[in-house]
């Protein structure tokens, strides 16, 4: 009996035996991890050797090999089998029915299986030509059969591997890189490969083999605990699916999250990622190490005698200074010989700045000495600390490796200890590409570019560096952002005006692009509330760099040059208000020479008129002719661009859609409903009412819609127009149009989204109520509230509406039949209708 405890049954009785203690071993819960992992492979060892054994007549000159994975010993649930029949060239009709009397049980108990069969010579050969296959070939293991075959191949396959080391490294290199590329970085995805992303079990088995040709070596610290968990993970992964997979799905992971004894899926996503981290960096020591190894061996013999002729044989590199204490070395920033970071708190920071300031990786060995020998920092922080911060922060894209270096050794949370709450904390929203710490670097990064535009930079980089970090605490963030932001400032040695400024940017960060696309801005109000919460224009001046500077971070969903628009627009006129300038009492804006257009034509044949073009920037005077019962021709469907593309990222916002129609009810929901039916993406959109010409009476509603058809092209206006028509009389029955649609193509389950919220904003309009909606985007989901609202017995003045991701965000300005605000009461009665009706 062996350790596993179950290997004799297994041999004894056959594929059964050990498909029955390989069962038992997988569903008992008292043992995981690696001792599972190893048992299981103990297990799998001996069922194989008595296959062996028992199909082959000698065991001399023939050797059954694991390799890959397997080879290391790693098998998880659903793992396959890595397996080479060795043999010394013997007769090939014999190899082949061993092989088949090896692969055929494997196949019968359903377990995958990589295999092949070659001579030493045929698997050095192979390796030579496949990277893949020599890689695999350095974890090989014997399992069976003749001993000295087995060894006498991993000898020639290791020696094999050093010689060729500087050719195959920067070849192991490159791949690395491209399924970097492809699969993404381990550390941010929501759904992550945990084998082929960036910092997954590739990279860490690509650093095994690094170590292997003895040229350079990754940093062993933490590395092994990292791959542990990653495998861990998987393991739970497998047995939560039932499959061989790696990709940790969203709807699996609270499940695997409870294999592992953890809280939640936000606990499993952030020790997945601590531990991607950790590789992901080693990856970025060891890769540089190679590289300068490399370039070392290739100066020539000669030079190299030179450079080498008066220091003991070893070569002298070149140092140049770059701040006190920090030099550059060989393509890295390092200390300098003279430093004593024991007498000196601010040298982590100065070496930090002076390296991302030079464009330099900060070296490893800096940075462990920094963190095990230099003195803490006084409270509050000296003037230079704050300026090296403010440095390191306004370095643009190299601060994002040198802030990794700090991480690696926990010089960041030493010098910030709020960070840790927010490090390596996953954001489930399809909006952000980050976890929060990486943002907020992120985000500095993008604020460097702005600080030409502000007259405080060192204000709005510590204010990019914090706006987020309230993230870490239950409650709203901003709020809990702002509380902390003030200690930090404090800390850091900022005076009370400008910890006040810090508070203000950091609780109200969000406030111009939320105001701007979801408020409307020709009420008075709304311009007013913005005024008051920024104070003086100096703080709107970094309030309007920081929102832009953190919807760029934020991913390409979160800024476009429309809402660009929408927030220099607000800025403006929050700008008059802190000059004193005069405002409006009400809504004043006149329409546009195209709006006008469409409103007459509305006007004169009572119905409605559309407009379509392509549209990715905010809406000029000039437009196609309007489709209506005068001018019937339109240009051919134009196709939904799907994801048109700008320097700054602009969402995919498909075309623009305007609809003039004469003011009556249920224009919103037939709109919204006629656009649904014709599968299109509503992106945006926006409702007003607008004035006829002078000497004219009436009003006619002004819809500005952007959208995108989900697949195919768009539908030409003509159609669009005559559907509009039939909703708008009631001869078209929208509801039950999209009911049938529903019952033919049911949506596929997913993960289950929160549910939606309805609320009332206080205070928001003095000429209107405000009814905010967040829901989960879905098809007809705006004609199922504008149907709800008119039910309600409200009338909608404008209407806001955006699309972040998956997430719905509305805002609609309602009023009674005779143009008044509605009374508190019934306000919160509409909300409570309008979220019941999205609840069922």
């Amino acid at each position: 009996m062996t350790s596993t405890g179950v290997t004799d049954e297994a041999e004894d009785s056959g594929p059964g035996g050990y498909a029955a203690a390989r069962l038992r071993l997988l569903t008992e819960g008292a043992r995981s991890g690696p001792p599972r992992r190893r048992a299981l492979a103990e297990l799998t060892d001996g069922w194989l050797a008595g296959l062996f054994g028992a199909a082959a007549e000698e065991h001399t000159g023939i050797s059954l090999v694991a390799v890959g994975g397997y080879g290391r010993g790693e098998l998880s649930p659903r793992s396959d089998l890595d397996l080479l029949l060795l043999h010394d060239g013997r007769d090939d009709k014999a190899v082949a029915a061993l092989a088949d009397r090896l692969w055929y049980p494997v196949w019968d108990l359903g377990i995958d299986l990589d295999h092949s069969v070659r001579t030493p010579q045929q698997a050095r050969k192979t390796a030579g030509q496949d990277l893949k296959v020599h890689l695999g070939l350095l974890d090989a293991r014997h399992l069976a059969g003749d001993l000295g075959l087995t060894a006498s191949l991993r000898t020639a396959v290791l020696a094999d591997w050093r010689n060729q080391a500087p050719k195959r490294l920067p070849e192991l290199r490159d791949l690395c890189a491209e399924r970097a590329e492809r699969q993404g970085e381990l550390q941010f995805l929501l759904e992550p490969d945990l084998k082929e992303a960036r910092g997954g079990l590739r990279d860490a088995t690509a650093l095994r083999a690094v170590a292997a040709s003895w040229l350079a070596d990754a940093p062993r610290e933490g590395l092994a605990e990292a791959r542990r968990r990653l495998l861990d993970v998987r393991d739970a992964l497998h047995l939560a699916t039932g499959r061989a997979t790696d990709r940790l799905a969203l709807q699996e992971q609270d499940q695997v999250a409870a294999e592992l004894g953890l809280l939640d899926a936000d606990a499993l996503l952030r020790q997945v990622y601590e531990a991607a981290r950790v590789i992901s960096y080693a990856g970025d020591v060891t890769w540089r190490e190679v590289g300068r190894v490399l370039r070392s061996r290739s100066v020539r013999p000669r030079l190299r005698a030179m450079m080498n002729g008066r220091n003991g044989g070893k070569p002298v590199a070149e140092r140049s200074p770059l701040a006190e204490g920090v030099v550059e070395q060989d393509g890295e920033a390092v200390l300098a010989r003279t430093a004593r970071p024991e007498r000196d708190p601010v040298l982590p920071l100065r070496a930090a700045a002076a390296a991302a300031q030079a464009g330099l990786p900060l070296s490893r060995h800096a940075v462990r000495r920094l963190a095990a020998t230099a003195r803490p920092l006084p409270t509050p922080w000296p003037a230079e600390a704050r300026e090296q911060l403010v440095t390191l922060l306004g370095s643009g894209r190299p601060t994002v490796q040198v802030w990794e270096a700090l991480e690696a050794e926990g010089l960041v949370t030493r010098l910030l200890p709020d960070w840790e709450r927010v490090r390596c904390r996953p954001q489930r929203n399809a909006v952000h590409l980050w976890t929060v710490d990486r943002h907020l670097i992120e985000t500095a990064v993008r604020a460097a570019g702005f600080t030409r535009r502000v007259h405080r930079p060192d204000l709005l980089l510590i204010a990019a560096l914090l706006h987020d970090i309230g993230k870490g605490w239950p409650g709203d963030h901003s709020v809990a952002g702002e509380t902390i932001a003030r200690d930090v400032a404090a800390r850091i040695g900022f005076d009370g005006a400008d910890t006040a400024v810090l508070a203000t940017l950091v609780r109200h960060h969000l406030l111009l692009v939320e105001t701007a696309t979801r408020r409307d801005l020709d009420d008075p109000a709304t311009v007013r509330a913005v005024a008051q919460a920024v104070g003086t224009e100096h703080t709107l001046e970094l309030l309007h760099a920081l929102t832009e500077a953190d919807a760029l971070a934020t991913g390409p969903a979160a800024w476009s040059s429309w809402r660009g628009s929408l927030v220099a627009d607000l800025v403006k006129r929050v700008s008059g208000v802190l000059a004193g300038e005069p405002q409006p009492e009400a809504e004043t804006a006149a329409p546009t020479a195209e709006q006008e257009r469409l409103a007459v034509e509305a006007f004169r044949t009572g119905g409605p008129v559309l407009a379509l073009r392509a549209q990715t920037e905010p809406p000029a005077d000039s437009a196609p002719a309007p489709s209506s019962p005068s001018s019937p021709s339109f240009p051919s469907p134009l196709s939904s661009p799907s994801s048109p593309s700008s320097a700054d990222g602009p969402e995919p916002l498909g075309v623009e859609l305007l609809i003039a129609v004469p003011d009556q009810a249920g224009v919103l929901p037939a709109v919204a409903g006629v656009l649904a039916m014709h599968r299109l993406t509503v992106r945006t959109a926006e409702l007003r009412s607008v004035p006829l010409p002078d000497g004219v009476e009436g009003s006619v509603l002004l819809l500005d819609w952007r959208v995108a058809a989900q697949y195919g092209s768009l539908p030409q206006a003509a159609r669009l127009r005559a559907d509009l028509v039939r909703a708008l009389d009631g001869t078209l029955d929208i509801a039950a149009r999209l009911a049938e649609r529903d019952a033919a193509h049911p949506r596929r389950r997913g993960v289950e989204p929160p549910p939606p919220r309805v609320t009332v904003a206080p205070a928001a309009s003095r000429l209107a109520t405000v009814i905010e909606v967040r829901a989960q985007d879905a098809p007809g989901l705006l004609f199922r509230l504008g149907r709800a609202l008119e039910a309600a017995g409200v009338r909608v003045r404008s209407a806001h509406v955006s699309t972040l991701g998956a997430n719905a965000v509305d805002a609609f300005y309602v009023t009674r039949g005779e143009g008044t605000p509605l009374p508190g009461d019934e306000a919160a009665s509409v909300a409570r209708g309008l979220e019941e009706s999205l609840r069922t």
